[in-house]
């Protein structure tokens, strides 16, 4: 996106050298394979009562129906607030809260969101207040049965349409594509909803199943009995249901994240991504391939393992693994751009349509502060994510494989998963940093 700063750390920036973070990074997650194979001899996550419940008292608050009421129609309000300004507010970039409300402080404020509170979007959904009052009007929806044989299909292709916007459509810094992707979105999401149910969205919504999948690593959430518990997050990504298209929507994340960052390249803006006629479709190419390359090397090293354990569907099976590498990759890359040019917003906020009679906030007149986060702090958190991200996803693969192979085949067939993990860790870490 041409008006967004992506991260303003450099390698200069790392208290040791790029080559050494990476390398050290690369064994870290070597190591941790190896004690594993040690230390871990037998399955320990994903037991649906694990978890200690939370106080009954703040349950109930969490579950009440006007806690719930309250979220839903304050984020419908803002909703409407950010389209109805992307629309019809100034049409410079800098000057439009919806640009910065939608890419920054949802997309990228999503992340820790989900990460420290659970699958807040699922919680709050605008479209499912919509949703609910518009199923009141039409009645039951004619093809709720359809919605396991879907899987999670619908909601890889609502991300695909996200990153094209974002990572490749020449426009996508312009508020009025920004507000007409919303409603066209919207009206797609709905229209399949009333058709499917609810439950559409579980599925079909790509922002719940992105917010859902991290929010599996949040100290916060179930059990089986539908009990609020404070839990470890390895045991909630290890408790999540394959279902088909599971796996790709982690691979959508992961790949189109790492896109993100070829973009920021010097081979790409010199090459590849020079602006000219070709442009949108040679993004759209290298959005694709990234994910395709990614898809393949983790298909293929499941599947080697998968065929060492005689684990059928393993890709499958693993792609749980996969929820902390996407995280790691969303707080590496995003980080700055939410403390930093997050601020935007907020100042924004304070007069929507920048027409000089409002300072809702008093902040109208305040400046992005870019001395809120050290250069070198985000060259850590980046490297610290990409590393505790990759660590967790060995843990994971470790774990399943526990429970499904043989024990003198666990260890062999671990080695395709943890040799793709090392490579992303590299791959990760050079785009950033070098």
């Amino acid at each position: 996106m041409t008006v967004l700063a992506h991260g303003v750390g450099t390698r200069t920036d790392l208290p040791i050298p790029v080559g050494v973070a990476v390398g050290a990074a690369a064994l870290a997650v070597l190591v941790s394979f190896a004690a594993l194979g040690l230390l871990w001899r037998t399955p320990r996550l994903g037991e649906g009562a694990a978890g200690r419940p939370l106080p009954g008292w703040l349950a109930r608050v969490c579950d009440s129906r006007v806690t719930t009421g309250v979220l839903r129609v304050v984020a419908l309000l803002l909703a409407l607030v950010v389209v109805g300004v992307a629309l019809v507010g100034p049409q410079d970039p800098p000057r439009n809260l919806g640009v910065y409300a939608f890419y920054v402080t949802f997309w990228v404020g999503l992340v820790p969101a989900s990460l420290l509170l659970g699958p807040v979007w699922a919680r709050v959904n605008p479209l499912r207040t919509v949703h609910a009052v518009l199923a009141r009007l039409t009645g039951p929806a004619p093809g709720a049965d359809g919605v396991d044989r879907l899987g999670y299909w619908p909601g890889v292709a609502a991300l695909l349409a996200y990153a094209w916007l974002e990572l490749a459509y020449p426009g996508r810094s312009s508020p009025r594509a920004v507000g007409v992707f919303l409603v066209g979105y919207a009206v797609v999401q709905l229209v399949a909803a009333l058709w499917y149910g609810e439950r559409w969205f579980t599925r079909g919504d790509g922002f719940e199943v992105y917010s859902s999948l991290l929010g599996r690593l949040a100290p916060f959430g179930r059990r089986d009995d539908g009990r609020l518990v404070l839990r470890s997050p390895l045991d909630g990504v290890a408790a999540l249901p394959t279902a088909p298209g599971l796996t790709a929507v982690v691979l959508v994340l992961i790949g189109s994240t790492a896109f993100d960052g070829l973009t920021r390249t010097s081979y790409w803006q010199s090459g590849p991504g020079v602006a000219g006629e070709g442009a949108a479709l040679n993004a759209t190419a290298g959005l694709l391939l990234t994910i395709g390359v990614v898809g393949l090397f983790y298909v293929a090293a499941t599947g080697i393992g998968g065929e060492i354990a005689s684990v059928a569907d393993s890709p499958g099976r693993f792609a749980h693994s996969l929820v902390p590498i996407a995280a790691g990759y969303a707080v590496a890359h995003y980080f700055s751009l939410l403390l930093l040019d997050g601020q935007l917003t907020w100042i924004l906020a304070s007069d929507p349509l920048q027409q000089g009679r409002l300072d809702l906030f008093g902040t109208a007149a305040n400046a992005v502060d870019y001395t809120a986060v050290s250069p070198r702090t985000i060259s850590v958190v980046q490297v610290g994510a990409i590393i505790v991200g990759h660590v967790l996803g060995v843990v994971l693969a470790h774990d399943r494989a526990v429970r499904l192979a043989r024990s003198r085949d666990v260890m062999a067939s671990q080695v395709p998963l943890v040799l793709v993990m090392i490579g992303l860790t590299v791959l990760g870490l050079r785009l950033l940093l070098g």
